[in-house]
């Protein structure tokens, strides 16, 4: 009642009407409870694989209670390889555990919460069941220790995209993480293996994702690919400029061939301010940067390429009023405010992602003929 007599207050001084509010507050609801709302990366598995519990973790950026206030409606839980796991060829090791703790901490443990998703039309399968879809990615492509065997393995327990690389340049694809780091050896983007690779996922019905990766990869892999690309936790370098983030011209080269860049919540890479501040003396973005985010690539590249890649439990910092998977809801008022229209948000929040995944099955489905 507070929250709505202040809100009441502000409109008020703005000179705009009471019944305004609760058209927004309305609007809302109907949206957290129709939508589709896909979160192509989340990291929580990298704390359930040592005990998290997902049914309460206050401690994290996500929980059950947590997802189910926020409207999400299906997640990319991230197997996350980190890099240290080059060192003594121990990758494959560590995605197995992190594949393991998706099923067996998550997936198996509350399945009256959770349902496993294997494709689009899974995604929409749980929603009618009002579960929440569980989908897996692997983040780092040195997972796969330069093997399409290995590739082909994760593809059958379940991982539907991967992330070429992480921070690290790997055996056929180079990083955005070390490309001005000396020592590391590099390829000028994708190597013969990193397009053969490439050409295997599209096989499989495996999205390729370019989160990460070095500007000349992202090129080489869209010349690459016959299937869309997703970049599954990504923002722009216009706003922000880091070298993880997309140019301009990345975005709008994805767009054209039906890919979808989910727009990432750490404040590094969507505010300059947070980007630029001492370690010391860190800075935290809002709200308002992750729509600015949203709205730059709406104004360069559509509607139809915008996504949700939140980064949650994977970064250290997240935004003011978006502080975990809760707080979808004050997202949607934040776009409703600045014009976008109850289809348009369903479009970014699901259904792009759900267009890209059916092309991404039905190239592979033209493939295995």
């Amino acid at each position: 009642m507070k929250k709505h007599y202040a809100a009441v207050l502000v409109l008020s001084a703005l000179g705009l009407p009471a019944a305004g509010l609760d058209k927004i507050d309305a609007e809302v609801k109907a949206i957290t409870k129709s939508a589709i709302l896909i979160d192509t990366h989340n990291d929580i598995p990298s704390f359930t694989v040592d005990g998290a519990d997902i049914g309460n973790a206050p401690k994290n950026h996500t929980d059950i209670p947590r997802l189910k206030a926020g409207g999400v409606g299906a997640i990319f839980f991230s197997v996350y390889v980190s890099s240290k796991y080059v060192d003594g060829n121990h990758s494959a090791n560590r995605a197995l555990q992190m594949i393991d703790t998706v099923y067996t901490d998550i997936l198996h443990r509350y399945p009256k919460d959770f349902s496993l998703a294997l494709t689009a039309a899974d995604i929409e399968r749980a929603h009618r069941q009002h579960k929440i879809a569980g989908l897996l990615g692997i983040e780092g492509g040195h997972a796969i220790e330069d093997s399409p065997r290995l590739l082909r393995d994760y593809y059958r327990m379940g991982v539907r995209y991967m992330t070429l690389t992480h921070t690290n340049t790997n055996g056929w694809a180079d990083s955005s993480g070390d490309i001005n780091k000396p020592g590391v050896e590099h390829h000028n983007g994708l190597t013969p293996l990193g397009k053969d690779i490439i050409h295997e996922m599209n096989r499989l019905g495996m999205m390729v994702d370019i989160s990460h990766v070095a500007d000349k990869t992202f090129y080489d892999a869209l010349e690459t690919s016959q299937a869309p690309l997703i970049a599954s936790h990504s923002a722009c370098r216009a706003i922000t400029n880091v070298p993880r983030n997309m140019t301009d011209d990345m975005i709008k080269a994805l767009a054209q061939k039906g890919g979808v860049i989910q727009v990432n919540f750490y404040c590094n890479f969507i505010s300059q301010k947070s980007a630029d501040a001492p370690k010391d003396a860190p800075v935290r973005a809002t709200l308002a940067d992750v729509v600015a985010h949203i709205d730059h690539v709406r104004q360069i590249a559509g509607i139809d390429a915008i996504g949700i890649g939140t980064d949650f439990d994977g970064i250290e910092c997240a935004p003011i009023g978006l502080d975990d998977v809760s707080k979808f809801p004050n997202l949607t008022r934040a776009l409703l405010e600045k014009g976008y229209s109850p289809a348009d948000i369903k479009k970014i929040y699901g259904g792009n992602t759900l267009r890209l995944m059916r092309q991404v099955e039905k190239v592979a489905a033209g493939l295995q003929h």
